[in-house]
């Protein structure tokens, strides 16, 4: 039977089911309020857990098997260890030695090295995956290939996700470099410490059981406690359950690319000529290395204007540090930390802060800190001449990206999205975008190496930058440039299947992603 279409308020056709779940089609920035309560996980006692608060088990199997791993159930991990990661594939070794099916995998994010996942994704194990996928996940899922229909969420929808229990988590399995027996358990200490555990907060909150993975087993009380061991079933120790050179993954550092270089210091002159660093401002930036450049730049403008940002949000990485360090910035506020020096300053400095997607990004609560950050400098794939944007296609269709926190950062009052005007001969800027993640109205200002374009919504940015120096172009001069060098691109061709759903911060659906119908 053919699956039910209609158009969203975004102009996009989705589906009204999905995994034979209901879905409810995006509606607008800030249109949908949601109802009911939140989700609450079963109820336990505490004379069914030990008496002298030891949870341990001998493996990961046994825990499972315990907690009742059974065919077409939930099962989340989260991403704080990367690259590094070794829990989720450990995981589903184990769920396939119990012969358990129909499983839904739903990380906090994925990446290269859970192409291991693939065999499990072919034999069944694994129905499918709500949360990202990058790379050969991504690959797989574009080509049609997976058994039921993927999410993908922002760091805040999976959290709101969760809350509203429109994904009930069976259990929940959380890498730990350092715990006790009891489930108390942080980030920033042992030989595998990631920094924050933020990502896992939702899951040790919600799900029905949770099982703690560490390599690093100390005598109660492990602390500080980023998880309290009062919503664990289980604890397990293992050999190890991250590589540490490899949680430091990514690009995090500075780019030495003249053309994005450029990029960054277009922004932050645009971003100086503007008044939006100011005393105590605050900002937000990845760990890319064009995001990175942009933060040393500001760093640069802060030094000579003799002014310090009240907070950054973080991810945070050694550059973010040094800034907290010389006093620049007063308060780092974390989701994720990048590297070593992250890992160091969250556990030792008070003012580096942990945050979860609860307190930064859940658009299902008393507002959140994104609305609060003066400006954030974020990334993209693709934007129409309508500002709207895509990162999670490339313009071949493949789905390779992951959102993360970049739908929930739309929220700044500023949002910058510098970006290349064009990949691979590829341009950036297109007549429409080839998925839609966030939509024109919350996008402020594209930076190019060749122009910057100001949303015509934002006409005090437009004033304040007149008379600036700064090469302001519109959208379309810049499609046309690129158009000039590169030639017009032709659109990816698909098939009628959607492999996958995108979400918006709310829940609704505001596009889909369809099967690529040829190789490229």
């Amino acid at each position: 039977m053919k699956e039910k279409l209609v158009q969203n308020a975004a102009g996009r056709w989705v589906p009204v089911e999905i995994n034979g779940e209901k879905a409810i089609p995006y509606q607008g920035v800030g249109a949908y309020r949601p109802q009911g309560v939140r989700h609450a996980p079963r109820l336990f006692s505490n004379a069914d857990y030990p008496a002298d608060g030891n949870k341990e088990v001998a493996s990961l199997k046994e825990a499972l098997h315990k907690a009742g791993l059974k065919d077409g159930m939930t099962i989340s991990t989260h991403h704080h260890f990367r690259e590094g990661d070794l829990v989720a594939n450990q995981v589903f070794d184990a769920a396939a030695e119990l012969g358990v099916k129909n499983l839904c995998w739903f990380p906090s994010a994925s990446f290269p090295c859970h192409a291991y996942l693939l065999k499990y994704l072919d034999d069944g194990t694994i129905s499918h995956i709500e949360g990202s996928m990058n790379g050969p996940l991504g690959r797989y899922c574009s080509e049609g290939k997976m058994k039921k229909t993927a999410v993908l969420r922002s760091h805040g929808g999976r959290y709101q996700a969760i809350q509203d229990g429109e994904v009930k988590i069976d259990i929940a399995v959380i890498g730990a470099g350092c715990a006790d027996a009891f489930g108390n358990a942080n980030g920033v200490t042992g030989p595998s410490a990631s920094g924050t555990l933020g990502f896992a907060l939702g899951d040790a909150q919600y799900a029905d059981r949770v099982i703690v993975v560490t390599d690093n087993m100390v005598p109660f009380p492990c602390v500080p406690w980023q998880i309290q061991g009062n919503y664990v079933d289980f604890t397990v120790k293992v050999d190890r359950v991250g590589i540490p050179e490899k949680i430091v993954s990514g690009t995090t550092e500075v780019t030495k690319s003249p053309d994005r270089l450029l990029l960054a210091e277009l922004t932050a002159r645009f971003c100086e000529v503007t008044g939006i660093i100011r005393d105590g401002f605050s900002f937000q930036a990845g760990a890319g290395g064009t995001s990175l450049s942009v933060g040393n730049y500001f760093a640069d403008i802060m030094r000579k204007k003799g002014i310090n940002a009240r907070f950054a949000r973080g991810g945070s990485n050694k550059y973010l540090v040094q800034m907290l360090e010389e006093g620049l910035v007063e308060y780092i506020l974390d989701g994720q930390t990048f590297d070593l020096d992250g890992v160091r300053s969250i556990r030792d400095n008070p003012r580096h802060v942990m945050t979860s997607p609860f307190t930064s990004y859940n658009y299902h609560s008393k507002g959140n800190i994104a609305g609060m950050v003066d400006v954030v400098v974020l990334g993209a794939t693709e934007i129409d001449l309508n500002f709207n944007t895509n990162v999670v296609t490339h313009s071949d269709g493949y789905l390779l990206h992951g959102i993360g926190g970049w739908q929930n950062c739309l929220f700044a009052k500023t949002v910058i999205l510098p970006v290349p005007l064009f990949r691979d001969r590829i341009p950036v800027i297109r007549d429409e975008v080839t998925t839609l993640c966030g939509p024109g109205e919350l996008i402020d200002v594209v930076v190019t190496e060749r122009g910057i374009a100001i949303n015509p919504l934002r006409a005090d940015l437009i004033e304040k930058a007149k008379g600036s120096g700064l090469p302001i172009k519109t959208l379309l001069q810049l499609k046309e440039e690129a158009e000039q060098i590169c030639g017009k691109p032709q659109p990816p061709v698909f098939t009628d299947k959607i492999v996958a759903a995108i979400k918006w911060v709310d829940g609704t659906v505001i596009d889909v992603v369809r099967e690529v119908a040829v190789s490229h």
